[in-house]
């Protein structure tokens, strides 16, 4: 991950997806909304949530 703004490769031409970039922590923001809020979290949290969404963990992402 890199200090600018991407999408994933996966993400459709539909606009409904999110963008994410790392700094000091991960950031993940909504595409649609560029100057919106932005959710920041610890890298290790990241690579936690990646993994469980990998494995089709998505029905209950808490605590990571």
């Amino acid at each position: 991950m890199q200090d600018t703004w991407g999408k994933s490769s996966y993400s459709g031409h539909n606009g409904n997806c999110v963008e994410a970039r790392q700094l000091d922590a991960v950031q993940v923001r909504d595409s649609q909304d560029p100057d919106g809020p932005v959710v920041s979290v610890t890298a290790g949290a990241w690579d936690r949530f990646l993994a469980r969404v990998k494995a089709g963990g998505t029905e209950r992402l808490t605590g990571i």
